[in-house]
C-alpha cells in the first residue's frame, strides 16, 4: 500500500498520454500525467492538505453554525423596539426574516461574482505560473475579512457591514479554493491523486470539528466570563478564526512550491481573457469532451451534496425535534464521520478509480436520504442512523470529484478548468433549493424537502453514469 507522498509511483509506459492542452498560452509543464515517476515529498502533500484545515473555520464556524446563525441573523441586529417584542410576534418574525434575506442576498451576489470571475482569474494564474502567489493573496484577503468581523458590533447599523464582510470572504475563499484545487496535480501522481485529494477534504472536515468544539466549549462555559455586550464573544470567535487560518497556512507557505514554468506566456488584459476563456471552452469540448460533460454532471450532484449540509440542521430541528445542543452534537458527529470516510475512500479512489467511488457514493446518498424520509416516523434515531450514513458518502463524492477532474484536465489548464468547476457549481446551485422549496410547499411539510435533495443527487447520478472516461483515466 502506498502513502500520499507517492514515493513508489513508478513510470507506467502503458498509460497513454492525455489530450493536448488548448492553445491558451497556459503553461504546459504540469499536469497529473507529467508527474508520473516523480517522488512527491510527504511534507509537501501534508502542507498542501493543511490549507483545507486552515480555512475550514470560515465555512463551519463563520458561515454555517456560529457567527451567522447565532449572531448576525438574531434579534441583536433588530431595532430595540422589535427586539423587545415576544418571539412569536409577527413583526419580530418579519424583522428576523428580513435579516435572513439580507444575508441571502449578500451570498447570492457573492455567488454571481464567483461564477463570473473564477475561471478567468484562474486562467491568468495558469498563464503566469503564479498559482501559489494568487492563492496566498486570496487567502490573505480572507484572513483580513474574517478578522474584520470583530468590528461588527451587536447593533442594527452594523448589519450591512457584517453581511458585506461575509460576502467578500465567501468570494475570496472560493477564489483561493480554485487555485488550491488546481495545485493538486503538483503534489500528487496518477497513483496517489485519490488519497491526496481525500486527505485534504478529510483534514478540512476534522479541522472544522476541532474549531467548532472549541466554540461549543466556550459557549457552554458562558464564554469564560467575557462581557457579552455588543456581541463581544462572537466577535472574538471571528478573530480567533482569522488567527487559526494565519497559523495553519504557514506550512503551505513554506513547503509547497510555486507552479513550475519555463516558457514565456502571451499576456492579455482582463477582459480579453474572456475571449480566451470561451475559445478554450469550445476547444475543451472538442479535445477533452469527458472533462466538459463531467463539469455538467458534477454541477448537479454537487448541488445536492451541498444541500445535505445546508438543510441538514433545518431537517434535524424542524422535522425530528432536535434541540440546539443536539443539532451541534450531530454537526460534530457528521463532520467527524465525513472526514474519516473521506480519508479512507481516497485509497479506494486510487485502487478502483474516482468514477467508481463517485457512483458508489451517490447511490449510497440516494438510499440513505430515502431512508431518512421513509422512516421519519421513527423519530430521532432514524435521523441519527441514516443522517450519519449520508455524511459517510458526502466527503468521498466531493474528494473523488476533485481527483477525477485532475485526471481528465489537459495539462496547463488545471486552474481554468477548476475555475469552470466552481462556476458550473454556482450556476446549478438553485436546483436543490428550488426542489426543496417546491416539495415543502406542495406537501406542507418540511420533511418532504428531503425528496428534493434526493432527486437532485439522483439526477446527478444518472448524468454521471453517462460520462465516458478516456482510456488513460481508466487505467490510472
Amino acid at each position: 500500500m502506498t502513502h500520499p507522498s507517492g514515493g513508489d509511483a513508478a513510470a507506467t509506459p502503458s498509460v497513454p498520454t492525455p489530450p493536448v492542452a488548448a492553445d491558451t498560452g497556459a503553461v504546459a509543464v504540469v499536469g497529473l500525467e507529467l508527474q508520473e515517476g516523480r517522488t512527491i515529498p510527504r511534507k509537501q502533500v501534508v502542507s498542501w492538505a493543511l490549507w483545507d484545515w486552515a480555512t475550514q473555520p470560515f465555512n463551519s464556524v463563520i458561515l454555517t453554525f456560529v457567527f451567522t446563525a447565532l449572531y448576525l441573523t438574531t434579534d441583536v441586529f433588530l431595532s430595540p423596539e422589535l427586539a423587545a417584542l415576544p418571539d412569536d410576534s409577527a413583526a419580530k418574525e418579519a424583522g428576523l426574516a428580513e435579516l435572513a434575506s439580507g444575508l441571502g442576498l449578500a451570498t447570492t451576489i457573492s455567488g454571481l461574482i464567483i461564477a463570473l470571475i473564477a475561471p478567468v482569474l484562474a486562467q491568468r494564474a495558469d498563464a503566469s505560473g503564479r498559482r501559489k502567489f494568487w492563492l496566498l493573496v486570496y487567502t490573505g484577503v480572507l484572513i483580513v475579512t474574517t478578522g474584520s468581523l470583530f468590528f461588527v458590533q451587536g447593533a442594527p447599523q452594523f448589519f450591512v457591514l457584517g453581511v458585506s464582510l461575509i460576502a467578500i470572504g465567501t468570494v475570496f475563499s472560493e477564489l483561493a479554493g480554485v487555485n488550491y484545487n488546481a495545485m493538486l496535480v503538483q503534489v500528487a501522481t496518477p497513483k496517489t491523486v485519490g488519497r491526496v485529494s481525500g486527505l485534504g477534504w478529510g483534514l478540512g472536515y476534522i479541522g472544522g470539528i476541532l474549531a467548532l468544539v472549541i466554540v461549543v466549549v466556550a459557549y457552554s462555559m458562558d464564554w469564560f466570563g467575557l462581557p457579552q455586550e455588543n456581541g463581544l464573544p462572537f466577535r472574538i470567535v471571528a478573530l480567533g478564526c482569522a488567527i487559526w487560518t494565519t497559523v495553519f497556512v504557514i506550512p503551505f507557505v513554506l513547503n509547497v512550491p510555486e507552479l513550475e514554468h519555463t516558457e514565456p506566456q502571451k499576456r492579455v488584459n482582463f477582459f480579453a481573457s474572456y475571449v480566451v476563456l470561451f475559445r478554450d471552452i469550445a476547444r475543451l469540448f472538442r479535445e477533452s469532451r469527458p472533462t466538459f460533460w463531467f463539469l455538467l454532471a458534477s454541477a448537479v450532484y454537487r448541488d445536492g451534496l451541498g444541500a445535505v449540509f445546508t438543510f441538514g440542521a433545518v431537517i434535524a430541528s424542524v422535522s425530528f425535534g432536535f434541540g440546539f445542543l443536539e443539532v451541534v452534537a450531530f454537526g460534530i458527529a457528521a463532520n467527524l464521520v465525513a472526514g474519516v470516510s473521506t480519508i479512507i475512500a481516497g485509497r479506494f479512489d486510487d485502487r478502483f478509480g474516482a468514477r467508481a467511488v463517485i457512483v458508489t457514493a451517490l447511490i449510497g446518498l440516494v438510499i440513505s436520504g430515502s431512508m431518512v424520509f421513509l422512516l421519519h416516523d421513527m423519530g430521532k434515531i432514524a435521523f441519527w442512523i441514516f443522517g450519519l450514513a449520508l455524511c459517510i458518502f458526502v466527503g468521498p463524492a466531493q474528494a473523488s470529484s476533485r481527483s477525477l477532474l485532475a485526471r481528465v484536465t489537459p495539462a496547463g489548464q488545471e486552474g481554468q478548468v477548476f475555475g469552470l468547476y466552481a462556476t458550473t457549481g454556482r450556476i446549478a446551485s438553485p436546483i436543490s433549493s428550488s426542489l426543496w422549496t417546491l416539495f415543502i410547499v406542495v406537501f406542507s411539510s418540511t420533511v418532504f424537502g428531503i425528496l428534493g435533495i434526493v432527486l437532485t443527487i439522483a439526477a446527478g447520478l444518472v448524468l454521471m453514469l453517462l460520462v465516458r472516461l478516456p482510456k488513460h483515466v481508466r487505467l490510472s
